[in-house]
């Protein structure tokens, strides 16, 4: 029987005077002023999202920790769990996070750079904790020794992993560091395709099924979600456990009732 999926609002941030906005953009760039990441998160949690993940997108390039201020004014209006990702880079930064009021921290750039720092977060403060996020971009210099090839529409490539914000390109293989992930001890992954990215053109669904077919923890489906057919192909198609989206819920496309009600329709088991 299929488990209840998640729908995942999220929410970009970059610091500001007031202390942190909502952004959204088309493959991590050409960002725009979308609000308040706390109003933002109340109207989520009334229209029955299951967890919110905020993104400091800025922090790892920038070099500095998250917007703790966000998370604490989060942590006081929600009910629900929530995620803080962008410059988790020790452990300090995870406690601070953590101590804030954010549910779990998500690790990406520190973690790829140091995987022993994904296993002692996970040791320190329990696997239910940390999320692990893989930024991926397709790659189709094909003769690189050791990758999973895929091919569509007649074109061959491969999915690199990204760091940095999506600035910075490693030469790993997504779905390879995915396993090596889940054999650190994750929880679960939220996977992320640079390409799709703000691009309404639905979510990289060959590296999410191959991603999710690799491991056993669940994938959190992100980057390209334009319509609720979008976010039924990332479970059915895509293997996700949870579907991630952030322009479609901002400018008020779509509500995350509309998203649960196109599930049950279809089939797909969701929370009340």
């Amino acid at each position: 029987m299929m488990k209840e999926k998640r729908i995942i609002p999220c929410l970009d941030l970059l610091l500001d005077e007031n202390g942190g906005r909502v952004v959204k953009g088309i493959e991590f760039e050409e960002l725009k002023d979308a609000g308040d990441p706390v109003e933002f998160a109340k109207k989520y949690e009334a229209q029955g999202a299951d967890e919110l993940v905020f993104l400091d997108i800025t922090a790892s390039v920038q070099g500095r920790e998250t917007i703790l201020d966000v998370i604490k004014r989060a942590a006081e209006s929600l009910t629900i769990p929530f995620t803080i990702g962008g410059g988790i880079s020790t452990l300090e930064n995870v406690q601070k996070n953590l101590d804030a009021g954010a549910t779990k921290v998500s690790i990406n750039t520190a973690g790829v750079k140091n995987p022993e720092f994904i296993s002692k977060a996970i040791e320190e403060f329990g696997a239910n904790r940390i999320v692990i996020a893989i930024d991926c971009k397709r790659n189709p210099d094909i003769s690189v020794e050791g990758v999973n090839v895929f091919e569509e529409n007649g074109q061959k490539f491969w999915y690199e992993v990204a760091i940095m914000g999506g600035n910075e390109h490693t030469g790993m293989d997504t779905v390879e560091w995915a396993k090596q992930v889940e054999a650190l001890g994750a929880y679960e992954i939220l996977l992320t395709s640079k390409d799709r990215d703000g691009t309404c053109d639905g979510y990289d669904l060959p590296i999410t099924r191959a991603v999710a077919e690799a491991v056993s923890i669940p994938v959190i489906a992100s980057g390209g979600v334009g319509t609720l057919e979008h976010m039924v192909e990332g479970v059915t198609e895509g293997d996700a456990g949870a579907v991630l989206a952030a322009s479609i819920f901002h400018f008020d496309k779509y509500t995350v009732g509309d998203v649960k009600e196109e599930f049950r329709k279809r089939g797909i088991p969701v929370k009340d």
